[in-house]
Parts: structure tokens; C-alpha cells; sequence
């Protein structure tokens, strides 16, 4: 993690175009893997087809953030800030344990709520709430079978450069 050195807690991957990275230097997207230098694999149709669905964006998704939450794992409030285009939306697709899921407003200060994604569930980051600062609180055990580990997996879809 930048500020701190510090590893998050949850475990990150990519798919397509672009990955999201993080590291000492800072946060960036970036069109290959950070150690071994080969490109993201590609998203699969069926996430192409969930953003064609939920986004109301007439452009594709660029990059898919894959994070898996142990069940102890959790991220702190934060915005998503690193793309050109706030018009796009951010997807945000849950599979696994329910989380307890924070949201609040455009600044850090404005009042918070919380409220629960189970497997299955999509949010839509858009409008008035993408630049929304939010973050999981917790891993709710015993919610899915899905994965039995016991962990979570959220797909991140997002449309990081301008159109053209």
C-alpha cells in the first residue's frame, strides 16, 4: 500500500486491457502484470455482457479488479478516483460470503450507511453516487457455500480511459 508499505488484506488480480496496480510509487492502471510483465488475461464474455446490462455506458469496461476477501479481510473507505471518465460507472459484482458493505457521500465527513451484498448481488456506482466513498466493514461466515474457504470475490468492472 502506498502511504503505509503495508499489504492490503485482500488479494488482487485483473482481467483485461488494464489491471489495476498498487504499489510504493502509488496507485495506477496499467496493461500487464506487475512481476511478470505478461498482459491480463481477457474478461469473459459474461462480464462484457453484465456491464452491457447494468452500466447505461455506451463504452466497455477496460479493466475488471478481481478481489478476494478472506474471511477476516476488510477495505477501508475510499473513493474511486484513478479514471479519466467519471460519466462511466464502476460495477461491482459479489460472489461467495455477504459483506457488510459501507456507503456514504462525496466527502469523507458525509454520514455513512451500511448494508449487506450477498452472492449473487451487482451495485452500480453511477450518477451522483460514483465518486461515493465506500469500503466492506466485514466478511460475514457462514452466508454461501460457494467458495469453501469460507472467502469472498468481488469483480470490479470499470471504464478507465476517455472515449474517444
Amino acid at each position: 500500500m502506498p502511504k503505509t508499505g503495508t499489504p492490503f488484506s485482500v488479494c488482487m488480480t485483473n482481467c483485461g486491457p488494464l489491471g489495476w496496480v498498487s504499489d510504493v510509487t502509488g496507485y495506477r492502471y496499467q496493461a500487464h502484470h506487475p512481476v511478470t510483465g505478461a498482459p491480463w488475461p481477457p474478461m469473459p464474455p459474461v462480464l462484457l455482457a453484465t456491464w452491457a446490462e447494468l452500466a447505461d455506458y455506451p463504452h466497455p469496461p477496460e479493466a475488471c479488479l478481481i478481489n478476494v476477501y478472506a474471511p477476516t479481510a476488510r477495505m477501508g473507505l475510499h473513493q474511486d478516483r484513478d479514471e479519466q471518465d467519471f460519466a462511466a460507472p464502476v460495477v461491482s459484482l459479489s460472489l461467495g460470503q455477504t459483506c457488510l458493505f459501507r456507503l456514504g457521500g462525496t466527502t469523507r465527513r458525509d454520514p455513512t450507511r451500511s448494508f449487506r451484498l450477498a452472492s449473487g448481488d451487482a451495485l452500480v456506482l453511477g450518477g451522483h453516487t460514483r465518486l461515493a466513498f465506500h469500503g466492506v466493514d466485514r466478511i460475514i461466515p457462514g452466508t454461501s457455500t460457494l467458495l469453501p474457504d469460507g472467502s469472498r470475490i468481488n469483480l470490479t468492472l470499470r471504464r478507465v480511459n476517455a472515449p474517444p
